[in-house]
């Protein structure tokens, strides 16, 4: 039986062997040309063009819903076969579930009538919540649910998005973004506190990994959940006292793990000191947050964009720089360009939360080219690796 499943899994196109594959590969150049699409068109260069909702809500609805989402569909639909030891999505029903996902962009771009364009695009991050969910109950995971209970937040998240776009209201696009993005910082912190300090261990071949503070884990997951209802509910519009100290305690509890995750020894592994920066990126969007609220000259977006291109770009690559590796049967050591890959990712950061305040302009496409290439390397670089069978002959 255990030949003929091997054989079964061997004959499915390398591509759709595994949610990595696709979604990695597709989100990854979602994002390398969204971003300098995005500056076009604030530019003028793209005349009458108009997808769904205009430029601006494009920018932030895709960067967020089509990139965002999509590799935390890839990683969680990779990790749960090893939670479980049930089968991982593969073959048809994953090329479906891409297919749709990519039917989504393109709808979002085109413009579609506004009953189909919610169709698609709501049935992917529900199509991956179920299947999450349905893989989690099979053995009973209960420690796992709270990400079920993320991706359905996140699909309603999406659908106040589309809301505000039959509406054609600004305020709700942007709402339901900030909600998407703090349900998503939920999360990289959910994920980011297991396995951060775990890859750091075995990267440095350390006896073991920093025991986890499950006081800490809670109240950093369960308040970044109640950032996302309040910006869902409204009461995040305008700045106030108890939203300060709630972003003011995600950044210090943020900033707690860093200093209890910390080796030296990690910044000589590119692998590692990615993910710690990228960290690092979330605990300052908290603490900017957190400024703001309680009347700091700061304007929010420049934490936002902390979160989104610092926390959330540079988690994203970090992670699939090293779970591409490990999951096409390759060391644990990424190829030439990636670590220049990780530096520009959060050079883009610096440009568009710092350097921006300085050089508006230049800094904007500077982060943008910065953004694009750091993305290009891993798409030239790990791109073969997805589309081909794994080095060591096992399925996957």
């Amino acid at each position: 039986m255990q030949v003929l499943d091997r054989r079964k899994a061997m004959a499915i196109t390398p591509l759709f062997r595994l949610a990595f594959r696709p979604f990695f590969l597709g989100a990854c150049l979602l994002a390398a040309l969204a971003v300098p699409l995005w500056l076009l068109a604030l530019g003028g260069a793209t005349g009458s063009w108009q997808p769904a909702g205009g430029w601006l809500a494009w920018h932030r609805h895709e960067l967020l819903f089509g990139f965002g989402v999509a590799m935390i569909a890839g990683f969680l639909l990779t990790a749960v076969q090893t939670w479980t030891g049930r089968p991982g999505l593969s073959g048809a029903p994953l090329a479906g579930l891409a297919a749709l996902w990519l039917a989504a962009r393109l709808g979002w771009l085109l413009n579609l009538p506004w009953p189909l364009l919610a169709l698609l695009e709501l049935s992917f991050p529900l199509a991956v919540a179920g299947v999450m969910g349905w893989t989690l109950w099979q053995v009973r995971q209960q420690r796992n649910y709270p990400i079920v209970l993320v991706l359905l937040l996140l699909a309603v998240a999406d659908g106040i998005a589309l809301y505000g776009l039959l509406r054609q209201d600004d305020g709700w696009q942007r709402q339901a973004v900030l909600t998407g993005l703090w349900l998503v910082a939920a999360m990289m912190g959910l994920i980011g506190g297991r396995v951060i300090p775990f890859f750091t261990q075995r990267g440095l071949g350390r006896v073991e990994a920093v025991k986890p503070w499950p006081w800490l884990d809670r109240i950093l997951l369960g308040g970044s959940i109640l950032v996302a209802l309040a910006y869902a509910g409204g009461l995040a519009a305008s700045p106030s006292l108890w939203l300060g100290a709630l972003f003011a305690a995600l950044g210090i509890g943020h900033l707690l793990r860093l200093v209890r995750w910390h080796d030296h020894g990690l910044w000589r592994v590119p692998l590692l000191w990615s993910l710690h920066l990228a960290y690092a990126w979330l605990a300052l969007a908290c603490l900017g947050m957190a400024l703001w609220n309680v009347g700091a000259p700061l304007n929010p977006s420049l934490a936002v964009h902390a979160l989104t291109l610092g926390a959330m770009g540079g988690l994203i690559l970090a992670m699939i720089a090293r779970v591409s590796l490990g999951h096409t049967g390759r060391p644990l050591q990424p190829p030439g360009g990636m670590t220049l890959a990780f530096a520009l990712l959060n050079l883009a950061c610096v440009c568009r939360v710092l350097l921006v305040l300085v050089w508006p302009v230049a800094a904007l496409w500077l982060a943008g080219l910065c953004w694009s290439v750091g993305l290009g390397l891993y798409l030239w670089r790990y791109g073969p690796m997805l589309m081909q069978s794994r080095v060591d002959g096992h399925p996957g």
